[in-house]
């Protein structure tokens, strides 16, 4: 398929409803307003295609990006591609989703995540944290530096409540995933969270709420699932 066949069909499953949802859940014009549902078809069309998820990536509609992180050939992803995404993520989902799972999946994610963190603009600052939680959800405990995660984890707990929005939800998530995936890091990040308290991020008024980080995860250990990896952080 080519970026303009790709764009028709994007176009003609477009819901009005979709986008005015989507717009209070942070993604920004231009975009259809296309279910996830509507994308997996091509997904499995095309499987993985370097170029054409770039491609797509240009356009700069929100649909066609989130598409062409699911297309993406994350191996073949450089560090400029991983930074030109990252620039032009400006809808949050996008920032949030889409550029993580790429990069996570990719060669440099955690060597570009610890740059992205340390970034003055909101989204870049989000994707860093998201890929750090796509990191340890999917990289064996033995190939994870512990004592990196331990400052990072510190380093939430001081400056969670002065960060921006956006931030203090990916780092709570980053709080989870730590503790969910990383067993030796468990009981640390549970007594992290109880000293970080409640964490209140603007949801634009919708009905997202922001995770109580001891609760999600010891709901994970209730059901036995502390330290299960995924294959994939990508839907």
């Amino acid at each position: 398929m080519t970026v303009p066949e790709i764009m028709a069909e994007l176009e003609s499953k477009g819901e009005a409803n979709i986008k005015k949802l989507l717009l209070k859940h942070g993604v920004k014009e231009p975009f259809f307003g296309v279910k996830i549902e509507h994308l997996k078809p091509i997904q499995k069309k095309i499987k993985k295609d370097y170029q054409l998820a770039k491609d797509l990536y240009a356009t700069g509609n929100a649909d066609a990006m989130y598409l062409a992180g699911l297309i993406s050939d994350d191996e073949k992803m450089t560090k400029a591609d991983l930074q030109t995404w990252v620039q032009e993520a400006v809808s949050q989902n996008i920032s949030e989703y889409t550029v993580p799972w790429v990069a996570a999946e990719g060669k440099y994610g955690y060597e570009m995540a610890l740059e992205w963190i340390n970034a003055p603009e909101e989204h870049i600052a989000a994707a860093g944290w998201c890929t750090l939680s796509g990191h340890v959800a999917l990289k064996p405990d033995n190939e994870l530096d512990l004592n990196a995660f331990k400052e990072l984890m510190q380093r939430v707990c001081r400056d969670i409540h002065a960060s921006q929005n956006r931030v203090k939800q990916t780092m709570n998530s980053f709080i989870i995933s730590v503790g969910a995936y990383v067993i030796p890091l468990t009981d640390e990040a549970i007594a992290i969270a109880d000293k970080i308290g409640a964490v209140t991020v603007d949801m634009n008024g919708t009905a997202c709420k922001t995770p109580d980080a001891v609760e999600y995860i010891k709901k994970i250990e209730a059901r036995g699932a502390l330290g299960k990896k995924k294959k994939t952080v990508k839907c």
